[in-house]
Parts: structure tokens; sequence; C-alpha cells
């Protein structure tokens, strides 16, 4: 892999972390943010007075008149002051590894990424890759949060493209510092990699090659402005604000479980023709009724499909929709035709199971069934820096929020 222009940075820190006596972490640790609902969110806070949720999606305090910020802020430097949470002496890196019911692990490790140079960037570009193009999203949440609470509560994800990169600091051999299961069943471990060689060794290979993002793009874009905020109010020295929480990851077949974003449509026009729409852009195939093994065939042969008014249908792009898509992603080619149809409203859906849902509590009308991308495509589109349409990939399962906090003042 040749390096374009400065390599990654990537820094031990000194972590805040749940004391175990007052915390465990299995009551403490929350999933990210943006796939937490409102129901989940009054769960999670009920579990424990101090569960990483309070602070990562806040509420305000009417009576007392303080916003939602404000509250994480005081809440978060209170778990500090009492002991909820206590500082790592000094800098570390902490290896975590998540384990899925099926016994599948992805282990990385997280770390201080260090943000590019806003005085650099132009001249060589960053080797700090988004990894597809992102959906508007309001982003005063993020920053709001960010400067009210000076700290990174959550890690983005990042894929290295270093091959070997598991192999520095691989803890298999160790105890965990904090091991629990979360509500999926999916058990997360985290330790604490103080040794000075083990740190250098890693910090080399990150810097390596370049690191794609993965998950958090949102979060990441707010740290960059956040990052000139800072420059700017400074002279343009160097901070803490120069550096994002990440949780790094080998780009590696054994390391990642990628599955695919679905899409579901409705409110098309009454007695509009879908199949009829498909055909203009795909050879459109019926491969029976929708049930079990009619849908399982279809993905045991990697298949894109259609599913609508009871039927399974399997979906054979034609080279127009190649050469309009500019490219083999199911959710470029998938686009084109949305893009064709009459207005209508279009959701992401993250399983099979939740696309056929929205069918059977006819919440939708269709369900477009995409193909997973494979790692050996998204390492192929980072070393070209190109972004995949937006909702390509969902890397699963996701880390958790509160296996470690790392502070801006410290």
């Amino acid at each position: 892999m040749c390096q374009s222009g400065a390599v990654p940075r990537f820094e031990p820190f000194r972590g805040l972390r749940y004391s175990p006596g007052k915390a465990p972490i299995g009551q403490v640790m929350a999933p990210p943010y943006d796939v937490i609902s409102s129901a989940e969110r009054v769960h999670l806070a009920s579990r424990h007075p101090a569960n990483a949720v309070l602070v990562e999606l806040p509420e305000p305090d009417l009576l007392g008149g303080r916003d939602r910020y404000r509250v994480a802020a005081e809440l978060f430097n209170r778990w500090q002051v009492d002991g909820t949470l206590h500082l790592d002496p000094t800098p570390c890196l902490y290896p975590y590894r998540m384990t899925d019911t099926t016994g599948r692990s992805s282990t990385g490790v997280i770390g201080a990424l260090g943000l590019p140079d806003p005085e650099s960037e132009s001249d060589g570009g960053s080797d700090i890759l988004p990894h597809e193009q992102t959906l508007p999203k309001p982003k005063s949440d993020r920053l709001d949060l960010l400067r009210a609470t000076r700290a990174n509560l959550s890690p983005i994800w990042g894929l290295s493209m270093s091959h070997g990169l598991t192999a520095t600091f691989d803890p298999t051999d160790d105890q965990p510092t904090a091991d629990a299961y979360d509500d999926e069943g999916v058990r997360h471990q985290l330790w604490v990699l103080d040794d000075h060689d083990a740190i250098a060794a890693v910090r080399a290979a990150v810097a390596s090659a370049p690191v794609v993002i993965a998950d958090g793009h949102h979060r990441y874009a707010t740290a960059r402005t956040y990052q000139a905020e800072c420059r700017a109010h400074n002279g343009n020295t160097p901070g803490p604000f120069d550096q994002i929480l990440a949780f790094i990851v080998e780009l590696a077949e054994d390391q990642l479980t990628v599955g695919a974003i679905h899409r579901t449509i409705s409110a098309l026009p009454p007695g509009f023709d879908l199949i009829e729409a498909c055909s203009a852009w795909f050879d459109v195939v019926r491969a029976g009724a929708a049930d079990e093994r009619t849908l399982g065939a279809l993905a045991d042969a990697r298949s894109l499909a259609l599913v609508t008014g009871g039927s399974a249908y399997l979906l054979l792009p034609l080279e127009a929709t190649y050469e309009a898509a500019g490219n083999d992603l199911d959710s470029s080619l998938v686009a084109v035709l949305l893009s064709h149809l009459p207005p209508h409203e279009s959701m992401h859906r993250h399983s099979v199971a939740e696309a056929l849902g929205a069918l059977q509590d006819g919440e939708a009308q269709a369900a477009f069934l995409l193909r997973p991308v494979t790692v050996t495509q998204i390492e192929a589109w980072a070393a070209e820096r190109k972004q995949m349409a937006p909702k390509t990939t969902y890397f699963s399962p996701k880390p958790r929020t509160g296996m470690v906090f790392r502070s801006l003042d410290v």
C-alpha cells in the first residue's frame, strides 16, 4: 500500500474507565447512540444510575433549567469526582474483542487516532479515508455534546489496511479487565495494554497503511469541526482536540462481519406496476413464493432479490444499469432504479427479518434484499479512494459505549 500523504497517527491515552466495584460494566455499557430507541434509552437509564446512555444521550433538566448538554457535562464530571470512573495512571491502548453468538469475533484496539492537520491536508491528502457517502444528519447535537463534556464518549470504528496489525496486540493469553454480555448475547471484552514495546508495535503498524472509517462518519466530521474551532481560539497550537477516540480493526476477513443494508419502499401510486418498472433495469425472474425456502435459496446463491406481493424475484442487472451506476455494488444498482420510480418513501433495514417484517405489517409495499459487500471490495475501493453509496455496509457487532472514555482535559 503506497502512502499518499500524512500517515495515520495512533496514540495511547489515559483512559477513563468504570470502577468495577461501583459500576459493573455489564450494567453501564450502552449501544451506539444512533441505534438506541426511546424505549431502549429508558431501559438502559433504569439499569444503573451511571449507565453510559445518560451522558451519550442526555435529557434536559427542565426543573433545574439545565439543557441536556450541561446535564451530561455535570454528570460526567461527577462520576470522575466520586470514583465511578477512574483515570488510568499512564497512557495506554485498549484491546477490545466482540464475540457474537456464533462464536465469530472481531478483535481491535482502542486508541487516540490523529485527525488530519488542517494546515497540511491539502498538500498531501489524509490517510484517514471515508468508507461511504453519508446521508445528511444534524451535526450540532454531537458537536454541542463534545463542547460541553470535552470528551470522546464513544469510539469511531476504523479499518486498518495494515496486514498483520492484529498480531501486534492480540490479548488472547491475558485476562480481560472488563468482560460482559450485551442484551443480544454478544460478549464484550477489554484489556489494558501499557507495555511500551507493544504500544510502539501497534503505532507503527497503524502508521504503515491508511485507515478506512467503517462507522462514525458524523462523529469524525464533528471532531474535525471542533478541532478547527479550538485551533482558531488558541493560535493554531496543537492539542488533545487533534485526536479522536477510535476502535481500529484490521481490514481482514477473519476480523469483520459485514452485512447488507436492505431497502423497503412504500407510498407508490395505486396500480403502479413495480415489476415492469424493474424490468427497465434488471432481468426479473420470479423465484417463487416469498417463503423461507425460496428466500434461503436466494441468499445461498448470493442473489439480489425483490420481494413484493407475496412473491420473490431474482434481479439480474442489465448492462445499462451498471453503466448508470458506475459500479457493481447492489446499493448503487438499486439506487438507479429507485431514482426512476414515481414519488415514494424508502427506508433502510438492517436485516432481512426487519425488511420482511415491514412487508408483513403493511409498512412497505416491496423489499429489495441486497448482498453484502466483501472485505476485498472494501479494500479495493479504499485503495482507489472511492466512497461507496450511502448505507451500503452494516458492520456488526457494534462497539459498546462505556468500555473506555477519553477526556480532552487530561
